[in-house]
């Protein structure tokens, strides 16, 4: 059963660096899922900081002419006005350079050692400096640092050690006994396979002789603390340990979200620091996947770094924000690329929620005098209102689930499809053609539901983009925009009849083409072909280029994919075309086929298709399509392309 205290942490950032996507992701998810939290009325805390000690920091104050604590209190400025700009909400902002922390971190230090788990050893062995680790021989790769592939430096000196191997055979029978402990599931079994090898014990110091910016070792000043013995105080620190034992209480065990690459220090090194302090374990560690570019992870030095502000500035913060939910399926890698987010914002966001938006507003403008009409009596007991509103309420409740499961996109989804079931459902009902009629009723019922609806996936998604739910529930006339009530959202008939609505413009104003960044009008793209050398080509029905015959390259250029189809219906004034919405993996799609004349739309549901997923997205009828579905034909038959037997949507077609 879920508690009703929840404690969501982001690792505390490193702040050598400017924020990038994979801090913005993990920090944009937190603050989402905390709101959603308190949306359904929970007790919750938000943490989320930076990283400030440590031998980087120290030689880049050094290279400034700076002591490494205005090094660090200036460069801290850039992830508080990062999260700010991102409509960031945490609770607390913890920095491990704050004497609330470094105190904390000394008087466990200091209890450590006085029971015997830490102990002074000499150490020799090899020493990353730009990971601040130390490996074996066996650890290395072909004699680099097995982290960040640079040289390693052999160092042999006095330290301390932190026994961290005693606690081995628990933390596997802990995660063994905790499925819940380490999510994905498939994470917890990375961690697992990594402590089939011995445990070492875990040096936890440097000398001050080669780092003097550190937390000072309580029982020797000759010393300061490793940082991640002093990182990862901050979850406990933060929230009261050995200062306000109600507060501690009440919020820990916490839920970390991490990046995968962080995930043996939060399941190894946490847990056995936490066991050896006499503390409960947390909730939950759940790690996160990586952004890519291509199939490549994102990454300074090979300059395919996406830069959230950048893209606030092309797009806005709340259609950002969403991008960032609903693509990545929590736990999986994926794609950031412009061409995606725009296709996204504009099939999602332009075409169905703002489309939306401003056709009930309109129609309620034109039919009911600018005012939401009363729905008849019995309305939402039974009949196509009552199963629109049952469809919402589902997503509400589908979107609590989702945290317990840490599937938001797929919470997100749900209200998504509630969006287009609210314009299919506006579709079959015809209120312009219901108005024509002597009984006001259906027409009023069509309207009220379809504006209930709306209110309701407002409300679910208020959390991902606070500023425009908050305009789309203020053009719905609701008083207070900015709150949404638990209760509302599993009700029905919330918003009072005889409400003004107001026109709210173009919510989401539809974006045709990449917005130009500041320098893109000047500086030539990274990868912008050079001319190639002028070549005649060889006459058709040659053997260097037979006539109709390609190239393996040209046809690799062509990218198939499986993909479900959710939804399928006619466009009006069209003979032969469908409007089909697609499930491509986590991506939903818009694909318009010229197949109207050989099926029927409630045929096509549910079958899993061979689609072009690289196609340039073009209009047929004015309605966009983004891919083509492949089908082969003879004489006056034609058949789609499917797949043979059980295939998830998305899979590669090779």
């Amino acid at each position: 059963m879920k508690p009703d205290s929840v404690y969501i942490t982001t690792p505390i950032y490193y702040v050598n660096d400017k924020p990038h996507i994979g801090h913005a992701y993990t920090t944009v998810l937190a603050d989402v899922l905390a709101r959603t939290e308190r949306l359904f009325g929970r007790d919750t805390w938000f943490l989320t900081g930076t990283d400030e000690h440590g031998q980087k920091v120290q030689e880049a104050a050094a290279k400034l002419g700076v002591t490494p604590q205005e090094h660090v209190d200036r460069t801290v400025q850039r992830f508080l006005e990062a999260w700010k700009r991102l409509e960031i909400r945490n609770d607390d902002f913890i920095r491990t350079t704050e004497l609330r922390h470094k105190l904390i971190v000394q008087e466990i230090l200091q209890d450590l050692y006085d029971r015997g788990e830490i102990y002074r050893d000499e150490y020799d062995g090899w020493y990353c400096v730009p990971d601040e680790r130390f490996f074996t021989d066996k650890d290395l790769a072909e004699g680099r640092c097995p982290l960040c592939g640079r040289e390693v430096q052999r160092v042999r000196e006095a330290n301390y050690f932190f026994r961290m191997s005693r606690y081995q055979d628990w933390l596997v029978e802990y995660i063994q006994t905790h499925p819940e402990f380490i999510q994905p599931d498939f994470r917890r079994n990375e961690t697992l396979g990594f402590l089939r090898k011995p445990l070492q014990d875990l040096c936890i110091s440097r000398p001050k002789s080669r780092l003097a910016w550190g937390i000072e070792l309580p029982f020797d000043a000759d010393y300061v603390t490793y940082v991640w013995f002093d990182a990862l105080v901050n979850y406990i620190s933060a929230i009261g340990y050995r200062r306000d034992d109600a507060q501690f209480a009440r919020r820990w065990p916490a839920i970390h979200l991490i990046g995968k690459d962080i995930l043996t220090t939060h399941t190894v090194y946490w847990p056995c620091m936490l066991k050896a302090m006499g503390l409960e374990m947390p909730r939950t560690v759940f790690a996160h996947g990586w952004w890519l570019s291509g199939s490549t992870k994102m990454s300074k030095s090979l300059g395919n770094v996406v830069n959230p502000m950048d893209m606030m500035e092309r797009y806005g913060v709340d259609p950002f924000r969403y991008f960032l939910m609903a693509e990545m399926a929590m736990g999986q890698d994926a794609t950031f690329t412009e061409d995606a987010f725009i296709r996204r914002y504009n099939a999602d966001l332009a075409n169905d929620l703002g489309n939306l938006l401003n056709r009930v507003v309109s129609m309620v403008g034109k039919y009911c005098g600018g005012r939401l009409p009363a729905p008849a009596p019995g309305a939402f007991e039974s009949g196509p209102a009552a199963d629109l509103l049952a469809q919402a309420q589902a997503a509400a409740a589908g979107m609590k689930t989702s945290l317990d499961t840490f599937s938001l996109h797929a919470g997100v989804a749900q209200v998504i499809e509630v969006v287009r079931a609210t314009n299919k459902f506006i579709e079959a009902q015809q209120p312009w053609s219901q108005a024509r009629a002597a009984d006001p009723a259906p027409l009023h019922t069509t309207l009220y539901a379809a504006a209930e609806s709306l209110r309701i996936c407002a409300g679910l998604l208020m959390p991902l983009m606070p500023g425009k739910m908050t305009e789309l529930r203020a053009a719905l006339g609701m008083e207070n925009p900015m709150t949404v009530n638990p209760d509302e959202l599993s009700k029905a008939e919330v918003l009072p009849p005889g409400t003004e609505v107001a026109p709210p413009g173009a919510l989401f104003p539809r974006i045709e083409a990449p917005v130009p960044g500041p320098s893109d009008a000047t500086a030539p793209a990274a990868d912008a072909p050079k001319p190639a050398a002028d070549k005649k080509a060889p006459p058709p029905g040659t053997i260097g280029n037979p006539e109709g015959v390609i190239t393996y390259d040209e046809f690799a250029k062509v990218q198939l994919r499986t993909a479900k189809i959710m939804g399928a219906e006619a466009i009006e004034g069209a003979v032969k075309l469908l409007k089909l919405n697609v499930l491509m993996g986590e991506e939903r799609r818009q694909i318009v086929a010229g197949i109207a004349l050989y099926y029927k739309p409630e045929e096509l549901i549910g079958k899993t298709v061979v689609v072009v997923s690289n196609l340039a997205p073009i209009k047929l009828r004015g309605v966009e399509s983004q891919g083509m579905l492949l089908a082969a034909s003879k004489g006056e038959r034609l058949r789609l392309v499917t797949v043979d037997g059980d295939l998830s949507s998305g899979a590669v077609v090779k």
